[in-house]
């Protein structure tokens, strides 16, 4: 870039359908650094873009539950920000599927914003139609449905976390009952541990806690494969940087997702933090029972 050169701004426009994840979205930018704005009035985006350029990227939600919405004024604001030569647009769409909307958003007791006196599917309905233009202008359409908000995280950071951020890595448990995880890099299944859940006095407790994680490790097979699994992880993290990837997901499945599963991520979350590395860790099951 040249002295007479203006810096290019970055705007992420993250918009969807209620329940779809946005504000979800929305928060996972202002982690990244992004200066995150929501519901922000169309007739003061003109102001907003045309302002002078700072070094914070941009993250503006943009949806039906905006005071002066509309699918024009919306598509118009897209074609606004596209036309700058000095902007760089990404219009983040956040979808999921009608019976997932309806869950998620019955989930909150609220009346749905395009259908205060009406049903829930009729606002549902009515906004995905009126959003139906605006999901044709996406440059990234995240579908959202089989994802809670680790993923979603986790699929958001792959696309915007900044280059030379350090690599993130999610850990999770899980039941190969209920189908093995979006968006697994790595899949583990440890079923051929023994099974605490055979235990009488062990049933009820999880792989958090401390008698679960002793039986579990007191299998003569776990110590040769977890460090195997510890050894490839700690191998593939730097490759992982080299190529430039931002995430490495890693999963671990037993039957019931509550004991040998749930133990495995624990005790390889605890060694890569050891090592200094950025992780997170989530079990599905025992959040599915909240």
């Amino acid at each position: 870039m040249t002295q007479f050169e203006t810096p290019e701004r970055e705007i992420v426009l993250v918009t969807g359908p209620s329940g779809a994840g946005r504000t979800t979205a929305i928060n996972v930018l202002e982690d990244l650094g992004f200066e995150a704005i929501d519901n922000l009035p169309f007739s003061l985006l003109p102001g907003l873009v045309n302002s002078a350029a700072t070094p914070r990227p941009l993250a503006l939600g943009l949806d039906s539950r905006n005071r002066d919405f509309s699918t024009a004024a919306l598509l118009g604001a897209i074609s606004m920000i596209e036309e700058r030569e000095d902007v760089r647009l990404t219009v983040l769409y956040l979808d999921a599927r009608v019976d997932v909307l309806l869950r998620r958003f019955s989930e909150t007791r609220r009346r749905h914003p395009l259908a205060p006196e009406e049903s829930l599917e009729v606002g549902v309905r009515r906004e995905l139609e009126l959003m139906s233009d605006i999901r044709s202008r996406a440059d990234i359409l995240l579908e959202t449905s089989q994802m809670n908000v680790h993923q979603a995280r986790a699929e958001i950071e792959k696309w915007f976390a900044p280059e030379g951020r350090s690599l993130a890595v999610s850990i999770q448990s899980f039941s190969y009952k209920r189908g093995v995880p979006f968006a697994s890099d790595l899949v583990f299944d440890c079923r051929f541990l023994k099974n605490p859940y055979w235990q009488v006095e062990l049933r009820a407790l999880n792989g958090q806690d401390y008698q679960v994680q002793s039986y579990v490790k007191n299998d003569a097979r776990f110590d040769a494969f977890f460090d195997r699994v510890l050894d490839m992880t700690r191998f593939l993290l730097p490759a992982y940087r080299e190529e430039g990837k931002s995430h490495l997901s890693i999963a671990f499945g037993c039957t019931g997702g509550q004991h040998r599963s749930v133990t495995l991520a624990e005790t390889l979350a605890k060694a890569l933090a050891e090592d200094a590395a950025q992780v997170s860790i989530s079990h599905r099951e025992l959040q599915s029972q909240r």
